[in-house]
């Protein structure tokens, strides 16, 4: 049974035209939303922090690099 499984598999395809692989390029994103905050990254340790509301805590949130 499992071996009938494996067969069904598709190949996952890449795609290397994406935003990361071209520094300069710009994508265009639209988002629906409640509530929006500009911040600025901090470093902490060897990540990045940015510091939200406390209401927020528990709501789910989309961060989008801009530069």
């Amino acid at each position: 049974m499992a071996n009938a499984k494996s067969q069904d598999k598709k190949p996952v395809e890449v795609k290397n035209d994406s935003a990361a692989e071209s520094p300069n390029s710009k994508v265009k994103f639209e988002i629906y939303g409640e509530e929006m905050i500009e911040k600025r990254v901090k470093s902490s340790g060897n990540s990045g922090r940015v510091y939200l509301p406390p209401n927020w805590v528990g709501h789910k949130v989309k961060i989008i690099r801009t530069d």
